[in-house]
């Protein structure tokens, strides 16, 4: 694959929070995502679970960003926002398809394929990119922006209201064409 830069993470620039913890089973640390949560392949949001977040925290955003995608502002793969605090863990899919798993009143925004669920990897060919994973614990039940809000809105939203944060970034790659 073509040696490229990488983008800053996208909390680099955000204020420091709580950290806790997300972890998957469909997905360790650092390694590459399964053919599920590739667009061609599955194109299945993977199992999250999360523990260890702040005190005062009213409900859960999550997200999935690419900050390697070559547009000049990453691409946001996935926003979904206003998971009760009881909630702690979504099974796989539950941002896919019938959105099995998904809590009453939980808020999908578009991602940059347009749609309203999470969307699998796809970076060009012959480039490895990172897909940063957030939940983000928020001080309010709903965070304000509605089902038609961008996802640079919500994470303006986002910016105000986090008290805490846990990432998993994987990685991506497809062969030269």
């Amino acid at each position: 694959m073509a040696e490229q830069n990488r983008a800053p993470l996208p909390h680099d620039f955000h204020p420091e929070v709580h950290a806790f913890s997300v972890v998957s089973a469909d997905l360790e640390p650092g390694a590459e995502l399964g053919d599920a949560q590739v667009l061609s392949g599955g194109n299945i949001s993977p199992h999250l679970r999360w523990e260890g977040f702040p005190e005062g925290t009213k409900s859960f955003a999550v997200t999935c960003f690419d900050p390697d995608a070559p547009t000049g502002s990453g691409f946001w793969h996935w926003g979904l926002f206003d998971l009760p605090a009881s909630v702690t863990e979504l099974p796989a899919g539950a941002g896919s398809g019938k959105f099995e798993g998904l809590p009453a009143g939980a808020v999908h925004v578009r991602n940059d394929y347009g749609t309203k669920d999470f969307g699998g990897a796809a970076p060009p060919p012959g480039e490895r990119h990172r897909y940063v994973f957030t939940v983000y614990a928020v001080d309010k039940e709903k965070l304000g922006p509605g089902a038609d809000a961008s996802p640079a809105a919500v994470g303006f939203n986002l910016r105000f209201h986090t008290l805490g944060r846990a990432q998993l970034i994987g990685e991506y790659g497809t062969p030269a064409g």
